[in-house]
């Protein structure tokens, strides 16, 4: 049977009732979703702290209870806010989830391996650095691994590239990039101007091509004359 985590009803709001909170060792808490109505809650930043720490961080499967009742409800994290200065959490919202229902989450990617241009010398770009997907909530991956080590110079890995869980379905464009890997910024500035050099070659030459004749038809005019 699934471990409740137990928390308590909240009845005070504003400023100075969180604070007051913050200052008893707990933080705010917003419980929403389903089409139920919003509830207030207070809990430790402490236990927060352990579910966003485990390998399924954000994305973990709660099993809240309210103290002195038998009210559980499965909710994930939705949300975080942090003191911008020490990074405390102060304040975390939940959105409850039916277990039987499938929902729409953002899940990280992580590369692994390190792709054979930038072992050739180039750079490499972390375009999109996570993904929203749709599974049921006892599905929800704490990451998205996608080996990126065969990657050359100027090549590209796309997010139809990726293999994903059994009944899990990807929510984003397939066609956006996740990483390329650059050539280096002087190779890069060298290739731009041997490009703009191959494109100028053409229109030089018509216009040598238009000179020589002009010249020609200039040398036949004085003669006549």
């Amino acid at each position: 049977m699934e471990e409740a985590i137990k928390v308590a009803l909240r009845t005070e709001t504003g400023k100075s009732a969180c604070r007051k909170l913050r200052r008893e060792g707990l933080i705010p808490a917003t419980v929403y979703g389903l089409g139920e109505d919003c509830v207030s809650l207070k809990i430790s930043p402490k236990i927060v702290a352990k579910v966003i720490s485990s390998d399924t961080g954000m994305n973990s499967l709660i099993y809240l209870q309210r103290e002195g009742t038998d009210i559980k409800r499965h909710v994930i994290i939705k949300d975080l806010q942090r003191h911008p200065v020490t990074g405390r959490l102060v304040h975390v919202d939940f959105m409850r989830v039916d277990p039987n229902r499938k929902v729409k989450v953002r899940v990280p990617i992580r590369l692994i391996g390190t792709p054979v241009g930038v072992k050739e010398g180039g750079t490499l770009e972390f375009v999109h650095r996570e993904i929203e997907i749709e599974c049921l909530p006892k599905n929800i991956p704490a990451h998205i691994d996608v080996d990126i080590s065969h990657l050359k110079i100027a090549e590209n890995e796309r997010l139809e590239s990726i293999k994903l869980p059994d009944e899990t379905v990807l929510m984003d464009d397939p066609h956006n990039v996740i990483c390329i890997v650059h050539a280096k910024r002087g190779e890069e500035v060298a290739a731009t101007d041997a490009a703009a050099t191959d494109a100028a070659a053409p229109a030089a030459a018509a216009a040598k091509d238009s000179k020589d004749s002009k010249d020609s038809k200039d040398s036949k005019d004085k003669e006549k004359a």
